[in-house]
């Protein structure tokens, strides 16, 4: 028995040696086609790259890691120019951390910090989103509203205002536009807003794009726009969540910047180092930190690893990597391809209620019937069944649950490396609709 405490403790994981391109191979030899990007949409640039392997030694061998706050280094100081100059308009600092849920939670500490240092002590409150994820920190988990992951922990995790998010499959009304959806959905936020004490609120957390918590969700035009104006109205700070979404994901390097908005504060985190290291970061604007540069002087947030250099090396040879080879631009034109392969395979599936996406982060949402658009009860584990099938194919796919409420409700996101070609969309697909198949043919 493994000594190790493993995430799933009653499920045997098969051991994995070694991965090329959008291929890893288990210790059976057996070969898996990564439609997952190393299981959480994290791998963008796929498996075993050299280049990023040879940044990393080089750093090693200079100095690998000393506290941010006794030194700077040189790889962070370059990636946070490469990161701010290529940011949407407004964000021009970046502090760096060790991942993703670490980039939400500071994300929050600045917000808070900002807002005492400038006066606004009682902003205490933080508005979120239902159907969303945004960590495994206390903070993450209670402002995420997934129900079956923050369960056990509630009791000691602050209160959160949850408002709808854009779930326009179930939520959406026959007779409304996509905007118009959108905007019902914005209005719900600010009702929120005047339903608790004037200046309480501060700040609003949102995925600009639904990770692997809600399915892939992308907003209605127009959605980010109207709550952009709603923050400004009463002074919350907007913060979004691209830790999944962003750095290029979703077709644009920004979630957000597609949405035309700049948010106060931006978090990134999966794709800025690939994998290959652990990383994320907290982009904001020249207002917050000059706020707590001239106040306080000192950001008493962060972590042991802040800006470790070894991490950022990797890092910034990542998103070089990412720019040299134009590869967004091979998101959005896969992503279309997997959207219209997708569509052509499960169209007319019966237990396919929902398929939905942006570049390359698609998702298939089951259903136990397509016209009323119920769910699957909880117990038969749906999206494991798939998960498991799929595997047996040898692919690789982002199963979840708690769709519809955090409870029940399933959904398969499909998230290749940027890497991926037309003959590997076709083959994910194909896999894929076998899975389904086999995993759904006793039920």
């Amino acid at each position: 028995m493994s000594s190790v405490f493993h995430r799933a403790l009653n499920r045997k994981l098969p051991l994995i040696t070694s991965g090329e391109g959008i291929y890893v191979v288990d210790d059976s030899g057996k070969r898996y086609l990564d439609a997952s990007s190393g299981g959480v949409v994290v791998s963008a640039l796929g498996h075993g790259n050299n280049e990023v392997a040879q940044a990393i030694e080089e750093q090693l061998r200079k100095v690998p890691y000393f506290h941010g706050g006794v030194f700077t280094n040189q790889p962070m100081e370059e990636l946070a120019v490469h990161l701010v100059s290529r940011a949407p308009t407004g964000l021009k600092k970046a502090f760096f951390v060790s991942g993703g849920s670490e980039a939400v939670e500071t994300a929050v500490l600045l917000a808070r910090q900002y807002a005492v240092e400038t006066g606004q002590a009682k902003r205490t409150r933080i508005i979120a989103r239902r159907n969303s994820y945004h960590g495994a920190t206390l903070h993450g988990l209670a402002i995420g509203a997934n129900i079956m992951r923050r369960t056990p922990f509630m009791d000691i995790a602050p209160d959160i205002l949850h408002v709808p998010t854009c779930y326009a499959y179930r939520e959406k009304l026959d007779d409304e536009t996509e905007e118009e959806y959108g905007l019902r959905v914005a209005d719900e936020f600010e009702a929120a807003i005047l339903r608790v004490p004037q200046d309480s609120v501060l700040a609003f957390v949102a995925e600009t794009v639904g990770g692997n918590g809600s399915g892939a969700m992308p907003p209605p035009k127009g959605y980010f726009k109207r709550v952009r104006e709603i923050c400004n109205k009463y002074g919350i700070l907007l913060i979004c969540d691209e830790v999944l979404c962003g750095l290029g994901r979703t077709g644009d390097l920004h979630a957000c910047a597609a949405e035309g908005i700049t948010p106060d504060i931006l978090s990134v985190a999966k794709g800025l180092g690939a994998g290959f290291v652990p990383i994320g970061a907290v982009m904001t604007t020249d207002a917050i930190h000059e706020a707590i540069r001239n106040g306080s002087g000192a950001f008493r947030g962060g972590f042991t690893y802040s800006g470790q250099a070894v991490a950022c090396a990797a890092a910034l040879k990542v998103q070089q990597i990412v720019e040299r080879e134009n590869l967004i631009s091979n998101v959005r034109s896969m992503g279309e391809a997997l959207r219209q392969a997708l569509i052509s395979r499960f169209s007319n599936n019966s237990y396919v209620g929902d398929i939905r996406g942006r570049g390359l982060l698609q998702c298939i949402e089951l259903v136990s019937d397509r016209s009323s658009k119920d769910a699957f009860d909880s117990a038969l584990g749906v999206n494991s069944r798939v998960r498991d099938a799929a595997m047996a194919r040898g692919l690789l796919v982002v199963p979840s649950g708690g769709t519809v409420d955090g409870r029940k409700g399933d959904h398969v996101v499909i998230a290749p490396p940027f890497i991926v070609t037309h003959d590997a969309v076709n083959d994910i697909v194909e896999r894929l609709g076998d899975a389904v198949d086999k995993a759904l043919e006793s039920l």
